[in-house]
């Protein structure tokens, strides 16, 4: 729509201005669909209604500092994508947590193997940080939040033959990086469906 651009900055300057009528707009106008991308990542109706609803309130109570550069959907689905993360990177942080609090490791590691654990940590994360952007963000995905590929092509608005290619340059490129630390002949190998990535 050629008024889109300026109904973008319409609806700023209102909103910024203490505009409830705008921000239900906008509120209205978004609301569905950030709830089912937030539900692809959370796996929960209630908690994605909450996510959003949060965002929501956060953009309302931010408004007077409110800097969109694009526009408000995409600033939304990014505002929403990176709550909805946190959520699932604090729950696994919990449950980590309760695990090695349950359950005392069997053997203690020597200094040895400790160090080496070290290195290797540290070279896999050196790798991954390495990654292009694009690819990195779906090897992340799919290895850090468990999402399959196609959440991850709903979370990214992306067709998911764009995310299988951009995990197989990631594992490519990895599995180069990673060369020197892999036994002879381990290939880390992508998930069929968008399941795990074999990279540990």
């Amino acid at each position: 729509m050629d008024t889109s651009e300026a109904s973008e900055r319409d609806l700023q300057e209102r909103i910024r201005a203490g505009d409830e009528r705008a921000f239900e707009s906008v509120f209205r106008t978004h609301y569905a669909h950030l709830v089912r991308m937030a539900e692809s990542v959370v796996r929960e109706r209630a908690l994605a209604e909450e996510i959003v609803q949060e965002v929501m309130l956060e953009l309302w109570r931010r408004r007077e500092s409110l800097e969109v550069e694009q526009t408000f959907r995409a600033y939304l689905i990014r505002s929403t994508r990176n709550r909805a993360l946190n959520h699932i990177r604090h729950q696994r942080v919990v449950a980590r947590e309760a695990a090695i609090a349950a359950v005392d490791p069997p053997n203690s590691p020597s200094a040895e193997e400790d160090v080496l654990g070290v290195e290797l940590e540290r070279a896999a994360r050196d790798a991954i940080d390495g990654l292009p952007d694009r690819c990195r963000e779906v090897f992340q995905l799919s290895r850090d939040q468990g999402l399959k590929y196609a959440e991850i092509a709903s979370v990214l608005e992306i067709s998911i033959k764009t995310v299988e290619k951009r995990m197989g340059e990631a594992l490519a490129e990895l599995r180069t990086r990673l060369a020197p630390w892999l036994p002879s002949g381990t290939r880390a190998r992508g998930g069929s469906g968008g399941g795990g990535t074999g990279m540990g």
